[in-house]
C-alpha cells in the first residue's frame, strides 16, 4: 500500500549523512519529499527517462533510496553537491571546490565516487583555480554511471515495482469507490429501495 511504501522510504531515509559546516540539510527536503507518494503519472515519466528521475526532487529522493540499499548514494550526492555548488556566491568557490573534492573525488575520499584518472586528475587542477564549472567533467561521468548502470537496475527494483503496484492499487480503490458512491446515490434517488 501507500502507507508501506512512505514507511520504506523514510525508513531509507534515516541513515545519518557525513556534512560539513558548510552544507546545508537534505533531510529536511528528501523528507518532505519521502512524505508524499508520487503521482502514477511521475513514476511513468521516471521510467521514460533517467533525466525525468533528475528532474524531479521525489524522483532523486526515491532513485537516492535505491542507491543506498545498493551502498553507492555518494554518486547522488556528489551530483547534488556539484547542483548546489554552482550557485553558490563566487567568493565561497574555492573553500566549497576544496571541501567537495575532499569528500567526493580524492583518492581515499570518505565518500569516494568512480573517477578515471584523468577526470580524477583533471578535477584536481580545475579546483585549484575553482569556477562554478570545476566539476561539470567529474558530474558529467557519474551521472552517466548512474545512468548506464544504476537507474537499468532502479528501473528493475523492488521499489519501482512496488510503487507502480502502488498506483495501480490506488486507482482501483478510487474507481471503487466513485462505483460505491454513484451506487449509493442511485438508493438515494430511487427511495432508498
Amino acid at each position: 500500500s501507500a502507507k508501506d511504501i512512505k514507511h520504506k522510504i523514510s525508513f531509507l531515509l534515516q541513515k545519518p549523512e557525513p556534512q560539513t559546516a558548510d552544507q546545508k540539510p537534505v533531510k529536511e527536503k528528501t523528507a518532505a519529499a519521502a512524505k508524499r507518494a508520487p503521482a502514477a503519472a511521475e513514476v511513468g515519466r521516471w521510467k521514460e527517462s533517467f533525466s525525468h528521475v533528475m528532474s524531479s526532487e521525489t524522483g532523486r529522493t526515491v532513485f537516492t533510496s535505491f542507491l543506498r540499499s545498493e551502498f553507492s548514494e555518494e554518486n547522488m550526492d556528489f551530483w547534488v553537491a556539484c547542483e548546489d555548488y554552482k550557485k553558490i556566491a563566487p567568493s565561497k568557490l574555492a573553500t566549497r571546490a576544496k571541501q567537495i573534492y575532499q569528500q567526493y573525488v580524492d583518492a581515499d575520499a570518505p565518500n569516494e565516487v568512480n573517477l578515471d584518472a584523468a577526470t580524477r586528475e583533471e578535477t584536481k587542477q580545475n579546483v585549484e583555480s575553482a569556477c562554478p564549472s570545476c566539476f561539470n567533467e567529474a558530474q558529467k561521468m557519474i551521472y552517466t554511471l548512474m545512468e548506464k548502470d544504476s537507474y537499468r537496475r532502479f528501473l528493475n527494483s523492488k521499489l519501482i515495482q512496488d510503487l507502480c503496484q502502488t498506483q495501480t492499487t490506488n486507482s482501483q480503490e478510487k474507481k471503487e469507490k466513485k462505483n460505491c458512491d454513484c451506487a449509493e446515490n442511485r438508493q438515494v434517488l430511487t427511495g432508498g429501495a
